[in-house]
């Protein structure tokens, strides 16, 4: 018998472990990640409400369940349109025109925004969206880098544009049905960082010098502190990356109407979404006017943008406590907790889930493969 024949057995004992472990690890890693979700949910939903010792009893709690049906709509037909942003976007770059690309159209812009929405909620300030976005875009939409960082880009600019506009509406026609100075000053300074990020896109794509001495400036400054170590290089870098984002951006908008729609459908989903504490209210047996509950939820949403923690946590809940004060303190709590469902953790939900549907998917299509390498 050779040497390779009696090793074989041992091989074979050292790789069984191996197949296994792999076997084992995805599996093992898609559970911890729904572990770290669940977790993330209970310690935000503690640290909010974990200590409302004033809470009435769920069983006492008399819901009128109808209006929590035009709360899950409204929630349900935003997140829609803020899809169908992206749909609109994705169609004008790739030119669909078969059945079959607009079916993965639909796929990649879903789970664009739905996974964009995860990331704003578990990151800091909300800066893992857009990142994530365009990575996403990039390795399943098939539209070349360019515009894969475009879409996500414009689709934030279009949002928070959109967010502008109704509020600007808002405090304009509704501001006197608040009898609060500090939150409406809270508010309008909110509004300046909404209105910061599309500013400075929109001077990087139509002022490109001006951008480009703002770059060298600022690398400059980096490779005096040892940050930047090839200057040259980084300058020509980062211009490249500004011209290509640029070009196409002023592709995307050179369709006629196409921007205007983007942010149409943007100040849909907002009043949309502002329209939930108003339903959620009135299911606890809440007496509030349409209008001055509107005009308070989108004032707090300005106010509490710049709150550079998860899902706004720690100030949110403290904030929209003026929104809730209608109801009797006992009710607070339940009604708190429905709003932060629908605004907050039903994207992490979301996100996880269907994180779980591409790993099961990922592994459905290695099985083919191999089936067909067979």
């Amino acid at each position: 018998m050779s040497n390779e024949e009696t090793k074989a057995p041992e091989a074979q004992d050292e790789v069984a472990p191996k197949n296994a472990f792999k076997k084992l690890k995805k599996p093992a890693l898609t559970l911890a990640f729904i572990a770290i979700n669940i977790a993330v949910i209970a310690i935000t939903a503690f640290s909010e409400f974990g200590n409302s010792e004033n809470a009435a009893q769920l069983s006492e709690v008399q819901i009128n369940w109808w209006f929590l049906l035009p709360a899950a709509a409204c929630f349900i037909v935003a997140i829609t349109l803020e899809i169908h942003k992206y749909i609109i976007m994705m169609r004008e770059a790739a030119k669909v025109n078969t059945k079959k690309q607009t079916k993965k159209v639909w796929r990649v812009a879903r789970r664009t925004v739905l996974l964009g929405k995860y990331y704003d909620s578990v990151t800091p300030a909300a800066i893992g969206g857009q990142p994530f976005q365009i990575w996403y875009m990039h390795k399943n939409a098939g539209i070349g880098k360019g515009m894969a960082t475009t879409i996500p880009i414009i689709g934030m600019i279009s949002n928070q544009i959109g967010f502008i506009i109704v509020a600007s509406v808002a405090f304009l026609f509704g501001s006197l049905s608040i009898n609060n100075a500090v939150l409406m000053a809270t508010a309008c300074f909110g509004l300046l960082f909404y209105a910061f990020w599309p500013i400075a896109i929109l001077i990087a794509t139509f002022l490109p010098n001006t951008t480009a001495e703002l770059i060298n400036l600022i690398v400059r400054f980096l490779a005096k502190v040892h940050i930047v170590k090839d200057k040259e290089k980084a300058i020509k870098k980062v211009s490249d990356g500004v011209n290509e984002y640029a070009k196409c951006v002023k592709q995307i908008l050179k369709t006629r109407g196409l921007f205007l729609r983007e942010i149409l459908l943007s100040v849909c989903f907002h009043l949309l979404i502002s329209m939930i504490p108003f339903f959620v209210l009135t299911a606890f047996g809440g007496a509030v006017d349409f209008l001055p509950c509107l005009v308070t939820t989108i004032a707090v949403t300005s106010a509490v943008y710049f709150v550079p923690t998860p899902g706004n946590a720690g100030a949110a809940e403290g904030t929209f406590f003026v929104v809730f004060s209608a109801l009797s303190s006992g009710y607070i709590f339940w009604a708190m907790l429905t709003w932060r469902f629908f605004s907050y953790y039903i994207y992490i939900i979301i996100g996880a889930i269907i994180y779980v549907r591409m790993h099961f998917e990922k592994k459905k299509n290695k099985t083919h493969e191999e089936k067909l390498d067979t």
